[in-house]
């Protein structure tokens, strides 16, 4: 599974936020976004799965243009993980797992979609939330339980925003690893949004970096995680030392802001 991304720009209103992007990405890989807030990253991955269609440009999945595939079909193809849930009904687990069962049920299929559901909760360690309400959960076993949900749609594709962001250090390395290896075992390109340079480092095959609504750099953690990129993508000095084989990031100093001069 492939995409290709031809120069695409996004405007809301009058205010761009992408900028002629162009990149081809194939699984199965596991791909990190990094970039400071506000610089596209979340509306290049809306712009692949048709939560938001590009001003210009397009997004093709096997050479077939995305505005040609249906809701429906799209989600058999594209899993998607959003920053945080705002479901706030007081469904259970399993049945806000299930959700993401709709692209393939119908009056015969429940059987196999609960087995998916619960393999997947097993999978990510929480069977024991089961028959809990998804709004009586804590916002970490929240981000789990989107996780499972994306995952159950079986997806070649998995695009996930921030999927570790309400989790501590320990399920931030757990999830983060389990995702590179589900790329890997499940035949998917994963597409992860991250804030966390060194987690990214640690388990990316390839590292998208972003900046002001453009890709800067594209690359291995080796070739992108560099000190003169920290510097200019996110105003920060720092010192990368090899761990394993990849950098890893030790930051020094903020880079003091210059302001422009009033007219």
């Amino acid at each position: 599974m492939k995409i290709d991304i031809n120069d695409i720009s996004f405007a809301y209103s009058s205010t761009p936020v992408l900028n002629d992007i162009t990149l081809h990405l194939e699984g199965p890989r596991f791909v990190s976004i990094l970039g400071p807030n506000g610089v596209g990253k979340s509306t290049l991955i809306h712009c692949i799965n048709k939560i938001l269609s590009p001003t210009d440009g397009k997004v093709m999945i096997d050479d077939v243009d995305v505005d040609g595939i249906s809701i429906k079909e799209l989600a058999k193809i594209i899993g998607y993980v959003p920053y945080s849930a705002n479901d706030t009904f007081p469904l259970s687990v399993v049945d806000t797992v299930l959700m993401g069962r709709h692209p393939h049920s119908n009056w015969k299929s429940l059987d196999k979609d609960l087995d998916v559901v619960y393999d997947t909760l097993k999978l990510l360690g929480i069977s024991h939330l089961a028959m809990r309400p998804f709004n009586a959960l804590s916002a970490g076993q929240h981000q789990k339980v989107m996780l499972a949900r994306g995952l159950v749609q079986e997806p070649k594709i998995l695009l996930l925003d921030e999927p570790t962001s309400n989790l501590d250090v320990r399920h931030q390395l757990d999830v983060t690893k389990l995702l590179k290896e589900l790329a890997y075992s499940k035949n998917m390109l994963v597409i992860m949004i991250s804030h966390d340079i060194n987690i990214a480092a640690k388990f990316s095959d390839e590292i998208i970096m972003m900046h002001e609504g453009t890709i800067y750099s594209v690359g291995t953690p080796e070739e992108v995680i560099t000190e003169d990129n920290l510097k200019v993508v996110y105003g920060v000095t720092s010192v990368i030392v090899q761990d394993e084989g990849r950098p890893h990031v030790m930051l020094r100093d903020a880079i003091p802001m210059v302001e422009e001069p009033e007219e």
